[in-house]
C-alpha cells in the first residue's frame, strides 16, 4: 500500500520538506531587514548637511529606534503566538517601509524621530529578534543548530550587501534614494512572507522537520505578555540579573550604539570615503558569525563569566586604539581592528545565554529577552551621546575612550556574577540576532 502525499508529509517521509521553504523565506526576510539596520550610520552627515540638524539631534532619532527595538522585542514572541508569524512579520515590514518612505518628505527633526525612531523602531522590534527563534522552534526538530546558524548568517549577509550599496547611493545620489531603497526592500519581501510563509507545520499538514509524529497546531496563547512582565519583576529581585543586564547594556553601547552608528561618520571626519568606511563596517558583519560560532564552542568548555570578562576586556582595549587608526585610506592596522572587532562583536551572546540558563532555568529565555532589551537601551544612549560629543568637542575621540573604559567595567561586572545552579533549558535561538 502506498502512502498519499499528505500521509508522507505527516510521517516526515523523504523528499523536499516544506520547512526548508519556510526557512528560505525567513532568510530572505532577514536579509531585507538588514537594509534598515544598515542605514542610520550613513544618514548622520547627509542630514546634518541638508537640514543643519545637530548630530545629537540625529543621534536621538537613532536612539529612539534602538530603544523601541529593544523594549518591543520581549513582547514580539507573544504577538506571534497570539496573531501568527505571517501577520506580525507582514505588518512589521509594512510599518518599516512606511516609516522609511515618509522620511523623504520630512522637514523637521521631530518627523525624523517619529518616522525613523518610532515607526521603524516598532516595526523592527516586532519581528527581528523573535522571528528566527519562532520559525526554528516550530518548523524544525532536527538541525535546529544549523538553521539557527544559517539565519544568523542572513543578517551578516544582508549587511554585507546593503552597506556598500546604500553608501554608494548616498555618495552618488544623496540620502533620499537610500531611504526609498530601504522602503522598497521591506515591501518587496512582504509578498514572499504572505504567500510562502506559514505559521505552523500543521497548517500544511506536515510534521516539523525531523519529528517522528504529527504535531497539532496549538491554540493562540493568551497571557504571554503578562508572563514576560511577571518574569521581569521576579528576576529584577536578584543580583545576577542586574549584572547581566548592566554588562549587556555596555555591550550594546559599544557595538550598535557606537560602532554601527558612528564609525562611518567618524572615519569620514578623517577624510576616509564613505563607501570605504561602510565596506569596513560590512566586513565586521562577516566576522561576527565566525566569532559567535567560536564563542559557542568555548562556552561549552569554559566558565561563561570568565569568557565574558575576557571578551569585554579585549573589546575595551581595541576601542582605546581606534582613534589612532583612523586615516583617509584603509591600512593594515585598521583591517586588523575590523577583523578582531568583528570576531568579538556578538561573542558575548553565548556566555550571556548560558548564565541566564544557570540562574533562571525555565524562565531563562524570557529573562534573556529583557537582558537583550537592556542591550538596545545601552545602544540607544550611546547613539545619542556620541552625536552630542561630536557636536561639543568636534571629534568622536572622547566617546571611543569612554566606551573602552565602560568595557572594563563590564569585564569586572561579569567576574562578580556568582555561580548559579546549572539547568538544562534550550537556549533561545533569537539570541544570535543580538549585536
Amino acid at each position: 500500500m502506498h502512502d498519499s502525499p499528505g500521509t508522507r508529509g505527516r510521517r516526515g517521509g523523504r523528499g523536499f520538506h516544506r520547512a526548508w521553504a519556510v526557512a528560505a523565506v525567513t532568510f530572505v526576510t532577514i536579509i531585507g531587514a538588514a537594509a534598515f539596520a544598515s542605514l542610520p550610520g550613513l544618514l548622520i552627515e547627509p542630514l546634518h548637511h541638508d537640514f543643519g540638524w545637530s548630530r545629537g539631534t540625529i543621534g536621538f532619532a537613532v536612539s529612539v529606534n534602538l530603544a523601541l527595538y529593544g523594549v518591543t522585542a520581549p513582547f514580539a514572541a507573544a504577538l506571534m503566538d497570539r496573531f501568527g508569524i505571517r501577520k506580525v512579520v507582514a505588518v512589521a515590514l509594512s510599518v518599516i517601509a512606511v516609516g522609511s518612505l515618509l522620511t523623504v518628505w520630512m522637514t523637521a527633526a521631530w518627523q525624523l524621530v517619529l518616522y525613523w525612531g518610532v515607526l521603524v523602531g516598532l516595526g523592527s522590534g516586532s519581528m527581528a529578534l523573535a522571528f528566527a527563534a519562532t520559525v526554528t522552534n516550530r518548523w524544525f526538530v532536527a538541525k535546529r543548530g544549523l538553521v539557527t546558524g544559517i539565519l544568523t548568517a542572513a543578517g551578516a549577509s544582508g549587511q554585507l550587501v546593503f552597506l556598500p550599496l546604500l553608501s554608494w547611493i548616498v555618495d552618488r545620489h544623496d540620502w533620499e534614494p537610500a531611504a526609498v531603497t530601504v522602503a522598497l526592500s521591506a515591501l518587496a519581501v512582504v509578498p514572499f512572507v504572505w504567500l510562502l510563509l506559514r505559521d505552523h507545520p500543521a497548517d500544511v499538514g506536515v510534521t516539523p522537520y525531523g519529528a517522528a509524529e504529527f504535531v497539532a497546531k496549538p491554540a493562540p496563547v493568551a497571557g504571554a505578555a503578562r508572563r514576560a512582565v511577571r518574569v521581569l519583576f521576579k528576576a529584577a529581585r536578584t543580583g545576577p540579573f542586574w549584572l547581566l543586564a548592566g554588562s549587556f547594556a555596555i555591550c550594546g553601547a559599544s557595538t550598535n550604539g557606537l560602532v554601527k552608528t558612528h564609525f562611518v561618520p567618524a572615519a569620514h571626519d578623517h577624510h576616509m570615503p564613505v563607501q570605504a568606511a561602510a565596506s569596513l563596517l560590512a566586513v565586521i558583519g562577516v566576522f561576527d558569525v565566525v566569532g559567535t560560532i567560536a564563542s559557542g564552542w568555548f562556552t561549552d568548555r569554559f566558565e561563561a563569566r570568565r569568557l565574558l570578562a575576557v571578551y569585554y576586556a579585549l573589546r575595551g582595549i581595541s576601542l582605546l586604539f581606534l582613534p589612532i587608526l583612523l586615516f583617509p585610506t584603509v591600512h593594515p592596522p585598521m583591517v586588523l581592528f575590523i577583523v578582531f572587532y568583528g570576531l568579538d562583536w556578538v561573542a558575548t551572546v553565548p556566555p550571556t545565554i548560558a548564565l541566564c540558563r544557570e540562574h533562571y532555568g525555565e524562565d531563562s529565555a524570557i529573562v534573556f529577552g529583557w537582558v537583550l532589551a537592556s542591550h538596545q537601551v545601552g545602544a540607544a544612549v550611546v547613539a545619542f551621546l556620541g552625536g552630542v560629543v561630536r557636536d561639543v568637542t568636534g571629534s568622536y575621540d572622547l566617546i571611543w575612550y569612554a566606551s573602552g573604559a565602560l568595557c572594563a567595567v563590564a569585564a569586572l561586572m561579569s567576574l562578580v556574577i556568582r555561580r548559579g545552579k546549572a539547568v538544562e533549558v534550550p537556549a533561545p535561538a533569537a539570541a544570535v540576532a543580538a549585536g
